[in-house]
């Protein structure tokens, strides 16, 4: 669990590290509560066996019940911390799945606008070469045009063998 509470960002691993070291302290106690109450029953169990009748039966009677009581409740508390901490084991694997999910789709998110900013850049640069060319069709098309202002400028002032200068230009009859 103390691995669990390192890979915790920091903000939130300040709560969970408290939480562990009341679990540990908690812990501790119970075992010490345990081993002090198996070590006082196996006396009077061992007393009892040999015979060693120091305090009368009753008076033993209600003393095992009391550290019956008292190991009962100790052994409550135990299990109580121990499922505590398997909650607390679940959460920190829970949230490390939810980590790991958000990574990837991080991850899936980072490639999409990697892909989309490629093409961008494609665009960007077919964008560039289509206005080069266009550029280069408006420039002939204004030479084209220019080049044909001055062939008809041309033909204008220079009359034809085959018209006649009649009021204006006859091509076999009809007025051009």
């Amino acid at each position: 669990m103390d691995l669990e509470v390192r890979e915790i960002p920091p903000q939130s691993r300040g709560m969970y590290s408290n939480r562990m070291r009341s679990y540990k302290q908690e812990m501790g106690k119970l075992e010490t509560d345990f081993k002090r109450s198996r070590i006082a029953y196996s006396d009077e169990v061992r007393n009892e066996l040999l015979g060693d009748d120091g305090n009368s039966s009753e008076n033993q009677l209600i003393k095992l019940r009391e550290e019956r009581a008292h190991l009962l409740d100790n052994t409550e508390r135990l299990e109580r911390s121990s499922r505590r901490l398997e909650a607390g084991y679940q959460i920190a694997v829970e949230t490390e799945q939810i980590g790991q999910e958000m990574l990837e789709n991080l991850s899936h998110d980072r490639e999409k606008i990697q892909r989309a900013r490629d093409r961008l850049r494609e665009t960007d640069a077919n964008l560039g070469k289509s206005s080069r060319v266009l550029t280069g069709m408006l420039r002939r098309i204004i030479a084209g045009s220019w080049c044909l202002c001055d062939s008809m400028t041309t033909q204008i002032q220079a009359p034809s063998p085959h018209l006649k200068w009649e009021g204006g230009l006859h091509r076999g009859g009809a007025v051009l």
